[in-house]
């Protein structure tokens, strides 16, 4: 009996701090992961907070768990997508967001970048492929 595997995405809306979504959603992620799905990441909105390089929670009762961040691909998770619109919205360009990569063991252990900046309109049809979206 072959076990499907289903397409989970993971829609980040909102900024990292001040609420827990954005924890609870790289937790949820990493569950998914670590059962062999194929699972996804899309920022939007204020989402792309998330991403952001250099985040400081010291003057906050909050802990800073962007780093785990750069776990995913640890964990297969190499799909992360960017709205452009988003960025743009925000005065943000991909330049501001923490580099993301991981080892592509196909390609010699190449490290490819696992950000996906992508349109609105592209965004649309990647969530229409998936099987499952959660909105975080």
């Amino acid at each position: 009996m072959s076990e499907t595997i289903k397409k989970f995405m993971y829609l980040n809306r909102r900024a990292p701090y001040g609420t827990i979504y954005a924890w609870e959603s790289l937790e949820v992620v990493l569950i998914g992961a670590a059962f062999d799905q194929d699972v996804s990441l899309a920022f939007i909105g204020d989402g792309v907070y998330q991403l952001l390089e250099g985040q400081d929670t010291s003057e906050s009762d909050m802990k800073n768990f962007s780093t785990t961040y750069k776990a995913l691909g640890d964990y297969d998770v190499t799909k992360l997508y960017v709205e452009k619109e988003s960025l743009e919205e925000r005065g943000l360009t991909l330049d501001d967001l923490m580099p993301l990569t991981w080892e592509d063991e196909d390609d010699d252990w190449a490290e490819k970048d696992s950000i996906r900046l992508v349109s609105r309109a592209e965004l649309a049809d990647v969530l229409d492929d998936q099987d499952i979206v959660y909105s975080f």
